[in-house]
């Protein structure tokens, strides 16, 4: 309970901190089977409604369920070992969301597509310091990360760093 605390936090002051600076987000990474990672991006404006989201959810299975109408088109969510995958192929590159819980219940939207998109090495740097309390602070372009080890993967709180003035 303790680390999902932890976690619910960093994702809080991620969320906080990408309201105050527009480049600050959090990202999902995931190892897939074939050792390549799979990136999902925080942030932005979910092209679905909450109850839309609630009802692909529950109509979610492993083969795909029922295609649903929704203001973004024609969906269907597919019930995965790493969530609910929602494919909107109306929506073009960023067609698919992958659908997460926090600690408290609550839905957290994750876009296939972002404005952060570390390299290869960068994303090794940070699935190998990821921690459950959260491991070192790495450098991941411009930016600064912190990676915590989750049920569902990675998860990096990125943020851009403060320039202190010279004294």
């Amino acid at each position: 309970m303790k680390l999902l605390l932890k976690i619910a936090i960093a994702l809080i002051a991620a969320g906080l901190a990408f309201a105050a600076a527009a480049e600050d987000t959090a990202l999902l990474v995931q190892i897939q089977p074939d050792g390549r990672y799979r990136v999902w991006h925080a942030g932005g404006k979910s092209p679905l409604n909450e109850d839309e989201i609630l009802a692909l959810e529950a109509a979610a299975s492993p083969e795909g369920g029922r295609r649903m109408l929704t203001a973004a088109g024609l969906a269907q969510a597919y019930d995965t070992p790493n969530g609910i995958l929602i494919r909107l192929p109306a929506l073009g590159p960023d067609r698919t969301l992958l659908i997460d819980r926090d600690g408290c219940g609550g839905i957290k939207v994750w876009h296939s597509q972002g404005t952060v998109n570390p390299t290869d090495d960068e994303l090794t740097e940070l699935v190998l310091t990821a921690l459950p309390e959260g491991g070192k602070r790495v450098a991941v372009g411009q930016f600064h990360a912190k990676a915590y080890s989750t049920k569902f993967g990675v998860i990096a709180a990125i943020w851009k760093p403060v320039v202190r003035p010279a004294r």
